[in-house]
């Protein structure tokens, strides 16, 4: 079964890959059994000599997953297990392949293994004989072995050396370090000489403040075997030069590598997004020996453009290149791509800044969304299940884009063909996640351009892909964190080459590729950055990175509403996984704020976040009375936060045009600042961001007594609205309403009104008096909003008596609830059972009923019995 397995995962990336990226029609996974042992003389087989002898493996995989499987290592993720797999970062392995050819495949004139991931320093052979050298994680490595395959009895074998015991010489003989990121609290690696920055292999591998240091190695995407004859299709581009309504004028390039000079026919299709085939264009190319381009200009009448979530149609065009049809010898490309263009906006303003707007087809997108990382420690682990999970959550949650960010790896294309499904944008970092990189190293900065090159090309295609950026925050650690500062004193000399390296690398190398290969997309040099100006975290120009609330000097929330950026790129607060996601990993009796394994699942402040946590909880909310209620104050407290700074950021629309929380998702189970958790369940964050990222939406902004109101449209079309202002006791009482008609411009923030505390109270106790605004669409509701005039703490909130019908209908169920007092911060659950809810941590209005869908694997009696209501009055001491 496992070897079934294997295969299967292998055939299903196989069909991905021909699908999106176009290879061979002679293409087909290396069908192989695969196993893994520890590299024999390989100092840890003292500790672990069970590992010399071969155990299977799974490709694609990792050691760490075959380790698992294997029964030799206990789950990396369960309890905490971590400092005692380090070991394992510091061997070298070895994997063997052994597998036989067909004759068809064998009778061809051309062959070639391609490896899609190496993980990392992999030396590799067939038959005994050297085949190739691999130093790049992120790379696609290609051996030719013409004549070197038998029908029977193949031997691949690929030894992977330990990333750190190869670098780690080199390091520590350098006078003077760079910049590194996360030092091991283990041992396995001195904290002054940290070697992921010198590596090009997934950063967060080394750890990071959301996720462990688990220092993997492995083939962790498919080898393929590719066999031709004259002539191989390799590669189709689509580059749109003009783009309308009514006309698209659109150059396809054809690439093709011929073994000799000659010509070949050469045969294009386009279907529209509802197959209908709209061109076609033969042509007789003229080869050379090598590669060869082959640009057909092509005019389609009223294209269907692709557009962003909420602005119009996903459309997809179906681009079919054929070589030589209708022969034995044909060779065939297709893939989908979106007609749109791409632009980023930077007009400069009358006070000096300099604006930061995407513009998709000509019409400014306010962007909204969340950074990703990777969905998990181990690549390989991540199917299209998961992926299509959370970017559906994404756009459930009323987002349009996606930050891919550079510590992790390029994602497979089914991300990005599942983002161009759904309409999110994706800004798209090359993979250097902090520290500083050895640019000054010619070989360093060569190994990177191939690599960019590898996944540019991989990628162009995808409409998603808006924005390729040099790197995460290297810049700005450069210039602000003391990085420069420091080297410059210990050598300035030096300090200087490494900036210069900088700069070639971030500022020259990646913007050249991507002009050559992106087919338009725009380059920006770095997050956050004005790209390459003097400043690089700048309120003003460029986009913008906010840690001073959460990180230091750790500001309460409300220092959001006077940090306005042009794009606010991250910012964020961190809260606990869902507390049945918790259970799965931490024992009952484990489950306290300060227990060895909550701590192990702490990654911030080196375990030491959990203080950080009570300190903004107890600042608004109170004291916790017991773990439980900390988890559900954390997401409270974490969901409160990112509204204020979310709806601040979309009031300043067009001066700010871009809201990207940190973060979306999580690489494994632990406290982390995402907004759906590692098993898939939903911080009450995430039902936040679907309410306040509506296209419209009402946004109550409270600050020094006074309160602004806003109302917020998106769309490209206008709204005529009402909206609402009431005062009211928390038993329901009214104490004032105004309610008041108005025109909403397409793609605006339009303020309606500010009011002072003492003008809405009037006299009234703020402990027991709320406001509540509302945005209407003549009768239904849009959009609704609490404001508090007191830290939740000091409300004078009773303990809830909540009327709550269960029933099923046929699409599930239907949950009504209704209370006589308000109700904050309510969380719906099922005790042990999942439910997927289409709203929850939501505030109950008195005498107001809310309507909520859901759906599980139980039945009405079993899901009535677990029915859980919790709200704040419940868990403060």
């Amino acid at each position: 079964m496992r070897h079934f397995r294997v295969v299967r995962a292998a055939c299903w990336l196989l069909l991905l890959l021909v699908g999106s990226w176009g290879l061979p029609a002679t293409a087909a996974p290396l069908q192989a059994q695969w196993s893994f042992r520890l590299l024999p003389g390989d100092a840890q087989l003292r500790a672990h000599p069970q590992l010399a002898g071969w155990r299977n493996a799974q490709v694609p995989g990792a050691v760490h997953t075959d380790l698992l499987a294997q029964g030799q290592i206990p789950d990396p993720y369960v309890g905490a297990p971590e400092a005692g797999l380090q070991w394992i970062g510091l061997a070298d392995w070895e994997y063997r392949a052994q597998f036989d050819v067909d004759a068809a495949t064998l009778a061809r004139a051309h062959a070639e293994l391609a490896f899609e991931g190496l993980d990392t320093f992999a030396t590799v052979t067939l038959n005994g004989q050297p085949l190739l050298q691999a130093n790049n994680s992120h790379r696609t490595w290609r051996a030719r072995v013409d004549g070197r395959l038998r029908a029977r009895g193949n031997e691949l074998r690929v030894v992977l050396r330990s990333p750190i015991r190869t670098l780690l010489p080199d390091v520590q003989a350098m006078p003077h370090k760079i910049a590194g990121n996360y030092p091991s609290p283990y041992g396995d690696e001195p904290k002054d000489a940290m070697v992921g920055n010198f590596v090009r292999k997934p950063g967060y591998h080394f750890g990071w403040d959301w996720g462990p240091r688990y220092v993997t190695a492995g083939i962790w995407r498919p080898v393929r075997l590719e066999s031709w004859n004259a002539q191989r299709l390799t590669a189709v581009a689509v580059q749109t030069r003009t783009l309308d309504v009514a006309r698209a004028d659109l150059e396809v390039a054809v690439e093709v590598e011929s073994a000799a000079v000659g010509t070949a026919p050469v045969q294009l299709e386009i279907l529209d997004p509802d197959g209908k085939r709209v061109a076609r264009i033969d042509r007789r190319a003229m080869l050379q020996a090598g590669d060869n381009r082959i640009t057909i200009p092509v005019t389609l009448q009223k294209p269907r453009r692709w557009w962003p979530v909420g602005q119009g149609e996903q459309a997809r065009y179906t681009v079919r290149a054929t070589l030589a049809p209708g022969t034995a010898e044909a060779s065939r490309i297709e893939q989908r791509t979106g007609l749109r263009t791409v632009e980023l906006r930077r007009e400069a303003d009358r006070n000096g800044g300099q604006g930061f707007a995407f513009v998709i087809n000509g019409v400014p997108i306010f962007a909204k969304g969340a950074n990703v990382i990777p969905f998990d420690m181990f690549p390989a682990r991540v199917d299209e299940a998961r992926i299509r999970r959370e970017l559906t959550a994404a756009r459930d949650a009323n987002m349009n884009m996606l930050r891919n960010w550079g510590g992790g790896y390029y994602e497979d294309d089914v991300f990005f063909d599942i983002a161009d499904e759904l309409g999110l944008l994706v800004w798209q970092d090359f993979m250097f996640g902090g520290g500083m990189q050895p640019g000054y190293d010619p070989a360093f900065r060569a190994n990177v351009v191939d690599e960019a090159r590898d996944n540019v090309r991989r990628l162009r295609h995808h409409p998603s892909v808006v924005l390729w950026c040099g790197n995460n925050e290297e810049e700005t650690a450069w210039k602000d964190w003391g990085h420069g500062r420091d080297l410059t004193a210990a050598d300035p000399v030096f300090a200087a080459k490494v900036w210069q390296g900088y700069v070639d690398l971030f500022g020259h190398d990646l913007r050249q590729v991507v002009a050559e290969e992106g087919l338009g997309v725009p380059y920006w040099s770095s997050s956050p950055s004005n790209d390459l100006d003097e400043k690089a975290n700048d309120s003003t120009r460029g986009d913008k990175h906010y840690w001073q609330v959460w990180g230091n000097p750790a500001l309460p929330v409300t220092a959001y509403l006077r940090e306005t950026p042009r794009f606010m790129s991250e910012y964020g607060l961190q809260a606990w996984p869902v507390l049945r996601t918790l259970d799965g990993i931490i024992p009952a009796a484990e489950q306290r704020v300060d227990s060895p394994t909550v701590r192990a699942h702490q990654k911030f402040m080196a375990g030491e976040g959990n203080q950080r946590l009570l300190k903004y909880i107890e600042e608004e909310y109170g004291t916790p009375r017991d773990f439980p209620a900390f988890v559900y104050l954390s997401q409270v407290m974490q969901a409160d936060g990112i509204q204020l700074a979310a709806l601040h950021h979309r009031v300043s629309r067009p001066y700010t045009m871009g809201s990207l929380y940190w973060q979306l998702n999580d690489v494994w189970p632990g406290a982390s600042w995402s907004s759906i958790d590692y098993a898939g369940r939903w911080k009450a964050l995430h039902f936040h961001a679907r309410r306040f990222f509506a296209d419209h939406a009402v946004a109550a902004l409270r600050d020094d007594g006074m309160t602004r109101v806003s109302l917020l449209n998106d769309r490209q079309q206008g709204l005529q609205a009402t909206w609402r202002l009431r005062v009211i006791d928390l038993d329901g009482a009214l104490r004032s309403e105004q309610r008041h008609t108005v025109a909403l411009p397409p793609l605006s923030a339009l303020e309606v009104g500010r009011f002072a505390d003492a003008d809405l109270l009037k006299g009234a106790d703020p402990t027991r008096t709320v406001a509540v605004v509302e945005l209407f669409d003549g009768g239904r509701l849009l959009s609704q909003q609490v404001v508090y005039f007191m830290p939740a703490k000091a409300l004078a909130l009773s303990r809830p008596t909540i009327d709550s019908e269960l029933r099923a209908d046929s699409d599930g169920y239907v949950l009504t609830l209704r209370s006589p007092t308000l109700v904050r911060a309510l969380w719906i659950a099922f005790d042990g059972l999942d439910a997927t809810l289409d709203d929850n941590a939501l505030e109950l209005v008195p005498g107001e009923t809310v309507t909520i869908r859901l759906r599980a694997d139980a039945d009405l009696a079993t899901l009535r019995r677990t029915l859980r209501l919790q709200s704040l009055a419940d868990v403060i001491r």
